[in-house]
């Protein structure tokens, strides 16, 4: 595998500076003075796992429905998904499940999770692959707790999957509909094709696709450096449908705010709105300083944390390229 990064000039150095990683990666970055890309050990038609990056484009479905008056934030799960006799999480609604505020746990009970963990890491098995009807069978025996900022995966699931019913599609549709053709969500390994990578663990074991119907708007999406990169683009110029759910409507905890999916806080001075993404064997991060207009985007075929990665290249291109001094 290549181990040189490839790209524009400046991004290649900061990108250099930063990572450590063998693996493939790509990094792409916009300042008010134009784009750049950078790729290791790719190229700019691989499509990866983006990870809980998945949650905060659901959250600007969301967000874009409402606008639209296709479901309102008082809508509950009942109203779109068939949750009949599953007790108390068809009163959900979905402006809480945005803000991760619904009391419903991160897995619905069915998953079994150290299980599933022992079966990925031992037997090289996909923890997740549910279809929807799967999915909506786990919630029956779920209980909802109190109304308290709580991170779920199963909220999302549930989130998204409700809101592309509002719609009259399914998610993948609604997705490729609202913010782009490039957003793919692979139900089966089947559907994986050769543009999309295999991951790895940090030891460069290859890992299974990160692959379900049930799991798509909680962490299910893949995509290329160049789709992250336009839907960047889109959302620093204006031109992104569902723009309000970067706003921060409420705290997750003392010093972080929460839009729908997206976070927000302050780091170094400066405000930053962002999310990460970890599947088996990929990570990813996104951020964006509004305010300068500077946004940076990383994926990573190699499960391990880029967040300082992320963070640094964004305070590093804020400063030099985002009309700061």
């Amino acid at each position: 595998m290549e181990t040189q990064w490839r790209g524009d000039t400046e991004l290649v150095r900061a990108a250099s500076r930063v990572f450590r990683s063998t693996g493939a990666a790509a990094v792409a970055v916009i300042t008010p003075q134009g784009e750049s890309t950078a790729t290791l050990g790719t190229d700019h038609q691989a499509t990866f796992e983006i990870g809980s990056i998945s949650k905060p484009l659901t959250g600007m479905l969301y967000r874009d429905a409402t606008e639209r008056g296709l479901v309102q934030p008082t809508t509950a799960l009942r109203d779109l998904l068939p949750l009949e006799g599953h007790g108390e999480v068809g009163s959900v609604s979905l402006g809480s499940l945005a803000i991760h505020r619904s009391g419903l746990p991160r897995l619905p009970p069915g998953m079994h999770p150290l299980r599933r963990t022992v079966d990925f890491w031992i037997r090289g098995q996909n923890p997740y692959g549910e279809t929807l009807a799967d999915l909506l069978d786990q919630t029956r025996t779920v209980r909802v707790g109190a109304p308290r900022p709580r991170y779920s995966n199963l909220g999302f699931q549930l989130l998204g999957h409700a809101v592309a019913r509002g719609a009259g599609t399914t998610y993948e549709r609604l997705l490729q509909e609202v913010l782009g053709e490039g957003f793919s969500t692979p139900a089966r390994a089947g559907d994986l094709g050769p543009s999309d990578l295999t991951g790895f663990s940090r030891f460069g074991r290859p890992l299974p696709a990160w692959v379900g119907e049930g799991l798509a708007p909680a962490g299910g999406v893949r995509a290329t450096i160049g789709t992250m990169r336009g839907f960047l683009r889109s959302i620093l110029d204006g031109s992104a449908r569902g723009l309000s759910a970067l706003e921060p409507v409420s705290k997750f905890s003392p010093r972080v705010g929460i839009g729908a999916g997206w976070i927000t806080l302050e780091f170094r001075g400066r405000a930053i709105t962002w999310h990460n993404g970890s599947t088996g064997g990929f990570s990813s991060w996104i951020g964006l300083d509004r305010d300068a207009g500077v946004g940076v985007v990383v994926l990573s075929a190699v499960h391990g944390s880029v967040d300082r990665q992320g963070f640094r290249l964004l305070t590093e291109f804020t400063a030099t390229r985002g009309g700061l001094a």
